[in-house]
């Protein structure tokens, strides 16, 4: 036994040894992640490096353009001449090739005998350059000229598509993004003359810089100082689109980041989402510019050899990890297949089959043990649950019998107690008024004048039809009044609305007669719904009495309408309204906004159930602030 023993732990502990696998997994992911993060410090160290190239390559077109510019520059103060300024702006052109055009354009009136403009070009086409002189046009506004002449010192200005403007002939006009270098020129008595401007290509910078991309997707951009794109692979987001309109905040708040860093000419690298993919980005300021230029390099490129061998590891960690699963799954099966069957027998227990029978084992140890214990705890269970589930199932019965008679009787007392207050109320009122006036005619008829007989007369109709209609409302509400209501809602007949409508106000004038209701229709007198015209005409009657009882009795509108499929009647008016509170339960028998006010509580309910035996809707249109307004729609076929 003891042996036995020994043996169930020596496997249990086989059991342990292979849960040691996660540890090997986690030191993998471990060394995994590392290996990342070294691939990743040295993408850093690579683009930063060839971001620092591709800079100098800038600085160094840059550094061309403002050297020819400033050599040139003092030429032109000493010889103002027409003729001269034009071999100067030509001049510039030829000697430099990574310059693509200069012009020169003097102040107002700098040369009398030329007129208010004098401006001349020099552009280079291909192999060819062409100079000559600008046209007539109001360049001393424009930002290359007025920025240098404001500051008073040479700048660059903000890369813009052509240099020429559209007024000018058309042999100026390059189609081209270029950037221009602007020195202001003064006149040996320190008089400002005008402004030297040369251009260079972004295009032809772009070419050159990309050439220098130290991974296969990678690529440059650079942005001026509001995030514009001067440079970008994307044509079609340069000048029209940002760094910043390109991203939304809430999701992309790293490239918003990257646009602040590049725009305040700071330098670095940052990891952000550009157009759905990770990328590392490096950035560095562009010196003499407020431009910032920045090497983009996705991270499917750095990590690309990082992938493969990933891949390659997780095939083998995946084919060892079958193998000793299923060398793990055979021996705890083997081990564990007593136990199976065990826990299936247990099962059914549980699902109270107490009377499944637990085979005893011969086995010796712990699960011999176990299975041997369960077989006595089932065979004590079967005898003993027999006797519980009947002395419950006993309990029970009587127990539901008297919460039935309980539920019952107090359902009656309380149900026979309401009524008899609601309806006491509302017919004592209409009972006492018809019987003193009843007493009046009776006593003093002829002492009465017609008028105050007929008065009273009114009064009493009034009341009589108060007591009418609280009977309705009880039939109505009542399992009799249901079933004929349901049964009358199966008799339908053409009933036209208009008319249906002016009935109703009519009746209700009669109740009230300084009642005063607006009638407003967009339908023809001709259409007809198929409806049961007693329960309808109870329904809009129901809320023009509510109207009528809750406000001025003024300013009521009755309202017909129409849609593509039903018929609307609308009723509304200028009183306090429904409390929000009360809203969520008007709907309710026996519910009022206020306990002290008339009625019994089934005016709203009863409505809305006939709107809906007739195919319709009832609903209150809580977007009416001044009053209530309810809207009985109907089908119209």
């Amino acid at each position: 036994m003891t042996y036995r023993r020994h043996s169930l732990a020596a496997k249990l502990g086989l059991g342990i040894l292979l849960l040691t696998i996660p540890i090997f997994i986690v030191s993998m992911g471990i060394l995994f992640l590392q290996s990342r993060y070294i691939v990743r410090q040295e993408a850093v160290g690579r683009a930063t490096s060839a971001l620092a190239t591709t800079m100098q390559h800038v600085s160094n077109y840059l550094g061309t353009i403002e050297t020819a510019t400033n050599a040139n520059a003092w030429l032109v103060t000493e010889r103002l001449h027409p003729d001269s300024l034009q071999a100067f702006s030509q001049r510039v052109v030829l000697f430099n090739h990574n310059v693509d055009g200069c012009s020169i354009s003097g102040e107002p009136f700098l040369f009398p005998q030329q007129g208010r403009y004098f401006s001349v070009y020099t552009i280079r086409r291909g192999d060819s350059i062409v100079t000559m002189r600008e046209g007539a046009y109001e360049y001393f506004d424009l930002v290359w000229y007025r920025t240098p002449r404001k500051l008073g010192a040479p700048c660059w200005i903000d890369p813009f598509r052509d240099h020429a403007d559209e007024d000018n002939d058309s042999i100026l006009s390059t189609n081209d993004v270029i950037a221009s270098y602007c020195r202001p020129l003064y006149r040996p008595d320190s008089t400002f003359a005008g402004i030297i401007s040369t251009d260079l290509s972004l295009r032809r910078l772009a070419l050159a810089i990309n050439s220098l991309q130290p991974y296969p997707h990678s690529y440059y951009m650079m942005v001026g100082k509001q995030g514009n794109y001067f440079v970008h692979p994307d044509s079609s987001r340069l000048f029209s689109h940002t760094i910043f309109s390109d991203a939304d905040p809430s999701r992309h708040a790293d490239v918003i980041a990257l646009g602040y860093e590049m725009t305040d000419g700071h330098n670095g690298q940052m990891s952000v989402t550009l157009d759905g993919q990770r990328c590392l980005v490096c950035y560095r300021p562009i010196p003499n510019t407020q431009w910032s230029l920045a090497l983009v390099c996705p991270e499917s490129d750095i990590l690309r050899g990082y992938h493969r061998l990933t891949f390659i590891i997780l095939l083998l960690t995946a084919a060892g990890m079958a193998v000793i699963l299923f060398f793990c799954i055979s021996a705890t099966g083997h081990i564990t297949h007593p136990l199976e069957q065990l826990e299936s027998l247990a099962q059914h227990i549980a699902f109270g089959q107490f009377d499944v029978e637990i085979p005893r084992s011969t086995r010796e140890d712990e699960i011999g043990r176990l299975q041997n214990s369960f077989a006595a705890m089932q065979q004590s269970i079967d005898r003993h649950v027999g006797a519980i589930q009947k002395a419950n199932q006993e309990a029970e019965e009587r127990n539901a019998e008297l919460a039935r008679a309980t539920l019952m009787a107090q359902e009656a007392g309380r149900r026979k107690t309401a009524f008899i207050q609601n309806v006491t109320h509302e017919i004592r009122t209409p009972l006492n008024i018809i019987g003193g006036f009843a007493q009046v005619l009776r006593d003093e008829l002829a002492e009465l004048s017609e008028d105050e007989t007929q008065k009273i007369t009114q009064m009493m109709k009034k009341n009589a039809t108060t007591l009418m209609r609280i009977v309705l409302m009880l039939f109505d509400s009542s399992e009799t009044g249901t079933s004929e209501e349901l049964a009358s809602g199966d008799s339908r007949q053409p009933m036209g609305c208009n008319q249906l409508a002016r009935d109703c106000i009519e009746q209700t004038r009669d109740r009230f007669p300084q009642l005063h209701v607006s009638f407003e229709t967009t339908v023809d007198d001709s259409l007809t719904i198929p409806t049961n015209r007693l329960y309808l005409s109870r329904s809009i009657l129901e809320l023009l009495y509510n109207a009528a009882k809750f406000s001025d009795g003024q300013h009521i509108v009755a309202r017909v309408t129409e849609t593509d499929s039903s018929v609307r009647f609308i009723i509304q008016d200028t009183g306090p309204g429904i409390p929000p509170t009360t809203i969520n339960h008007m709907y309710e028998a026996f519910i009022k906004g206020d306990d002290l006010s008339q009625g019994l509580g089934l005016g709203l309910p009863l409505t809305q159930r006939h709107c809906r035996n007739l195919g319709g809707s009832l609903t209150l249109d809580t977007d009416y602030q001044e009053g209530c307004r309810f809207i009985i729609e109907l089908p119209k076929e």
